[in-house]
């Protein structure tokens, strides 16, 4: 599968979004969750980051965070930054955060049918964040509606612009979902996982869709998932996330071609190669083991337990993220060896 062409000037300048160090805690019955545990994530301008890592491993409160949509308490952001154009965000009220969510940072969730609105047609609620941002009428903010709608690809957007979201089919909806994150041209849009609920046909047009604003608006992408085939067709860098930390960051092509962390390996591992399935038949690798708690985390690699590298020297202190070649790194003691 090609990846996409890199960004032009990625690099250049500082990053678009800078998360250093963020800790996040959900305090529960039994203590404290180390949800996020330590992540430094960097997004450059015009640039398609994806995060990618099993359910449970800290992608989601990572990406609701940037934007506090956590429910704080229970959530709680414990320690790091979050650089947006060099403003830290962490220390933000609502009003500062609302003017800040789908002006400058648009937000695709991964169900839409439980994001949108089931009282409201799609028009008046893709109309609510432009009158609010650009302060339009009424009538200009609903001709706003139907270009976005136009956009994406809905055929007749001045008819459904008056149509509420039962009325539309899941590929639809999130068609809309897109549209109302883009309606007010943010620098940077966060899907999280757009196409998990979606048959294959639709994930593919709705990911040419993302790609399509992306280069029409100019914009950056952070995208969430847990498809390393989808990794593979959209990202120009990868961040690989494990149990709350982030374990392995390379350019996509390094990180299919060499990767350097186990965890990394494992997934590579499971996905199914249609290349050889007509001349190989073999199973699917599994990762063995599950993941572990995160109320009482492992003092060393989190991810040792479930490693067929495992040293003793694993599990007596965390690893650190380090550039094991330029740009590609990797919180594994023995990456060099093992890749």
């Amino acid at each position: 599968m090609a990846a996409a062409a890199p960004p032009p000037a990625a690099a250049a300048g500082p990053r678009l979004l800078e998360i250093a160090g963020l800790k996040v805690h959900f305090r529960t019955d039994d203590g404290w969750v180390r949800a996020v545990d330590g992540v430094d994530i960097g997004v450059d301008r015009g640039e398609t980051l994806c995060v990618v890592g099993e359910s449970g491993c800290g992608k989601t409160v990572t990406a609701m965070t940037i934007l506090k949509l956590i429910a704080m308490p229970p959530g709680k952001i414990v320690a790091g930054s979050i650089l947006w154009q060099g403003r830290d965000l962490v220390p933000l009220g609502p009003d500062q955060m609302r003017a800040i969510r789908a002006k400058e940072i648009g937000f695709v969730f991964q169900e839409p049918m439980t994001s949108l609105n089931p009282v409201y047609t799609v028009g008046e609620q893709i109309a609510e964040a432009v009158r609010q941002h650009e302060g339009l009428s009424r009538r200009a903010a609903r001709d706003r509606a139907a270009e976005m709608l136009r956009l994406v690809n809905i055929p007749n957007p001045q008819r459904r612009v008056d149509d509420y979201p039962h009325q539309f089919s899941g590929g639809m909806r999130q068609r809309v979902m897109i549209a109302m994150a883009l309606s007010c041209n943010p620098k940077l849009l966060i899907a999280d996982e757009p196409t998990t609920a979606l048959d294959v046909t639709i994930q593919a047009q709705i990911l040419d869709l993302m790609q399509e604003m992306k280069e029409r608006l100019g914009m950056a992408v952070l995208l969430i998932t847990h498809a390393m085939g989808v990794v593979a067709e959209t990202a120009q860098r990868v961040v690989v996330m494990y149990a709350g930390q982030v374990v392995e960051e390379a350019p996509v092509e390094a990180l299919f071609g060499r990767p350097m962390h186990p965890y990394t390996q494992g997934l590579i591992r499971s996905i199914p190669r249609l290349d050889l399935a007509a001349t190989e038949h073999r199973r699917l690798e599994a990762i063995p083991g599950t993941v572990p708690s995160l109320l009482n985390p492992p003092a060393g690699c989190r991810f040792a337990a479930r490693c067929r590298h495992a040293i003793p020297a694993c599990s007596a202190a965390p690893p650190p993220l380090r550039e094991v070649t330029p740009g590609h790194l990797a919180a594994c003691i023995r990456a060099e060896e093992i890749s």
